[in-house]
């Protein structure tokens, strides 16, 4: 039978499109199943704050009515209006391998884009460059850390056969706790406390008053700190209330730290333990199964990504960033944590990859790429 391109427009199609995965990845022990709600809640445009001022639109490929791939098209209006651009997105990308598939898929949705008045189409993000976005391309040797992607080797020879040519590479680093404290970070970030007399306090998350003022002190620091990066877009209120209320209920106070100094906030960072080597055995993505592998496997997590961290512009170059980095290390080791990943970094920001490879003494272990191609 021939190979239909369906839009998503029912719950029973929404249902086909998120099982999919369950396929697709079936015998690779390195995935870790997302939880169903949660990949619902991320596509729900009636109920994810993105969608306030984006657009998205979803296929499914059916072949010898089974699904055998999916795509979603986006238009981030925030973006184009940053940038200046007509960029159309792509994302929630699965497929066989099996280039013909691939290429209705991609072809779909740049059409749909194109129709929009966008002239390029880049990607993945799911659905944007503050989700969880970019192609492994290099180090599928273990599973993904929390809020970062997997997917088959294969699927960059989809991209690339389907004209797609890199646009931008993520690098994520591996972090050993026995080196992390270097005799370097640590003599570096104490000079700096004392030069500048740098307060450094966890965010309040049982205080709900506290917790709403801290909300607002990350999402300024967080907007200015990466405003010049590439492809970077600001959160809205809504967007980040909603991002730190489903943090909240994996996020450690330990490692959720703003930097002050005379009491005016100046930077902060964010590790999340790695619930992934939790949720690994929950391969039904269903939600109580889920919380039960992350009750019972809690203790066993020895691995943090380091998420993000960043400097306001007028504090930067002063070595505010090796105070967090080191008051990450130092609070976590006495809680079994072992490794990190200092994950994602652009490969063209040089002051992070240094700080990555001579402060943390991280090795660059995995690369996640962004594609694109002109509509």
């Amino acid at each position: 039978m021939g190979l239909e391109i369906r839009e998503v427009k029912s719950s029973k199609d929404l249902k086909k499109f998120v099982n999919l995965q369950w396929d697709v990845y079936k015998n690779d022990p390195s995935w870790v199943a997302p939880l169903k709600f949660e990949r619902k809640k991320l596509l729900n445009t009636r109920k994810n704050p993105f969608y306030e001022h984006s657009e998205i639109k979803s296929w499914i490929a059916i072949q010898d009515e089974q699904v055998v791939g999916r795509i979603s098209a986006i238009i981030n209006d925030n973006h184009n209006k940053t940038h200046g651009d007509k960029v159309g997105f792509f994302g929630f990308f699965e497929c066989n391998e099996n280039q013909n598939i691939a290429n209705a898929l991609f072809d779909k949705a740049s059409s749909w884009l194109k129709s929009k008045d966008m002239d390029m189409v880049r990607g993945p993000v799911n659905p944007s460059m503050n989700d969880e976005c970019g192609l492994l391309v290099d180090g599928f040797q273990s599973p993904p850390v929390v809020l970062m992607t997997y997917n088959p080797p294969y699927y960059k020879d989809l991209l690339t056969g389907s004209g797609f040519s890199k646009a931008k590479d993520l690098y994520a680093y591996k972090l050993n706790n026995d080196n992390y404290r270097s005799e370097k970070l640590t003599r570096l970030q104490q000079i700096v406390r004392d030069r500048y007399g740098i307060l450094i306090r966890s965010v309040d998350f049982k205080n709900k008053s506290r917790f709403k003022k801290d909300k607002q002190t990350l999402k300024e620091i967080y907007n200015k700190a990466w405003e010049q990066n590439w492809g970077f877009v600001k959160m809205t209120d809504n967007e980040f209330e909603a991002l730190a209320n489903d943090l909240k209920s994996i996020a450690d106070p330990d490692y959720t730290l703003i930097a002050e100094i005379g009491g005016k906030p100046v930077g902060f960072a964010l590790g999340l333990p790695d619930i992934n080597q939790a949720l690994i055995q929950n391969r039904s993505g269903n939600l109580i199964t889920g919380v039960w592998h992350l009750l019972t496997k809690k203790k066993k997590i020895d691995t943090l990504r380091i998420i993000v961290l960043g400097v306001i512009p007028e504090y930067r170059n002063k070595g505010i960033d090796s105070v967090l980095y080191h008051e990450i290390g130092a609070r976590s080791k006495p809680k079994g944590i072992q490794y990190g990943e200092a994950s994602w970094i652009l490969e063209d920001n040089e002051p992070m990859k240094l700080a990555a490879t001579q402060i943390m003494m991280g090795d660059h272990y995995k690369t996640y790429r962004i594609y694109q191609k002109e509509l």
